[in-house]
């Protein structure tokens, strides 16, 4: 990957990663709560996805705002 791209540029990649990081958080939380009755290895693993997106939304939203979520630990 050699294209140079400019700050600007770089930060709409950045919000539109986080846009998609927050819908697929989103829609795994909701399968997580549409197969806890009925599939709970399937409701566990969305869990785990949803948990993983969220992660990267701190990220990204890390990289845009920093400070945004203070100093909270894990």
């Amino acid at each position: 990957m050699t294209d140079v791209v400019d700050s600007d540029e770089l930060l709409r990649r950045i919000q539109r990663a986080r846009a998609c990081a927050e819908n697929e958080e989103r829609a795994w939380r909701t399968r997580r709560e549409t197969l806890r009755q009925t599939d709970p290895d399937g409701a566990r693993d969305a869990e785990v996805r949803s948990v993983a997106y969220e992660s990267v939304l701190r990220v990204l939203d890390e990289i845009v705002t920093p400070g945004k979520h203070g100093t909270e630990e894990a």
